[in-house]
């Protein structure tokens, strides 16, 4: 997954396909939604999955209104269409995850 600042996420936010990642280095739960998507990646390289650390996106947070994390933000044609806080398994991230892979 690509790393993006607060402000290349927010201008990626306004066309395409992808998925958002938002995390904390520290958090646990966070390096387990991790390793999920590195699996779903590993079999789709193409996918356009990206990742940012929330504690340096603040205004991010607060336009999406993310209230946890791990949080993933679905976009289809640059518009959020999804907001995922519960990771419970690669098949079903995978189920969620599927129109980003089909679209990109």
């Amino acid at each position: 997954m690509k790393e993006l600042t607060e402000k290349e996420a927010a201008e990626r936010r306004f066309g395409g396909n992808f998925a958002l990642f938002l995390y904390t280095p520290l958090c646990g739960t966070c390096k387990v939604a991790a390793r999920m998507l590195e699996i779903i990646e590993a079999m789709h390289p193409e996918a356009p999955f990206y990742q940012t650390n929330v504690n340096f996106a603040p205004d991010l947070v607060q336009r999406f209104q993310i209230t946890s994390i791990p949080c993933i933000l679905i976009f289809i044609d640059g518009r959020p269409v999804e907001t995922l806080y519960a990771m419970k398994s690669v098949d079903e991230l995978y189920t969620k995850l599927k129109p980003v892979i089909e679209r990109s």
